[in-house]
């Protein structure tokens, strides 16, 4: 599997009126991490498009664990556990300092074809190639 971590700090605007980082905006920490694995693949989401791919994410699962605190700093990871047929992220957020962790999710993304707008059941050759040469 191919893995990525980055690492956020919690900022006001993300909060609640509560003083939590708002359940919406731990899906933009999970794209933060998704970009920087696909950047590490050779495969940004301009990338795709040059390709002829899109990649719409078609489901979304987020476990909140703990809540996300201002000024919190965090380590956000992105692995590819599935790139044969779908692209299947799964993450984890962490405080940065205790390791506890605070959020467990995925997403999972099918590769549709631009000029058709077709579905593709496979992934493109081109990923495959990205993925193995990072995996070699």
């Amino acid at each position: 599997m191919i893995s990525i971590s980055i690492v956020l700090r919690a900022q006001f605007y993300d909060l609640d009126p509560m003083g939590r980082v708002w359940h919406g905006h731990y899906a933009r920490y999970f794209e933060e991490a998704r970009c920087a694995l696909l950047d590490h693949i050779d495969y940004s989401y301009e990338q795709m498009l040059r390709s002829g791919y899109l990649w719409p994410i078609v489901d979304m699962q987020i476990k909140y664990v703990r809540p996300v605190l201002f000024q919190q700093s965090l380590h956000v990871t992105a692995t590819l556990v599935e790139w044969e047929n779908r692209l299947r992220i799964d993450y984890q957020i962490m405080d940065a300092d205790s390791k506890a962790i605070i959020t467990r999710g995925r997403t999972i993304q099918i590769a549709v074809e631009e000029a058709s707008g077709e579905t593709l059941f496979v992934s493109p050759q081109i990923l495959l190639d990205k993925v193995q040469k990072v995996l070699a």
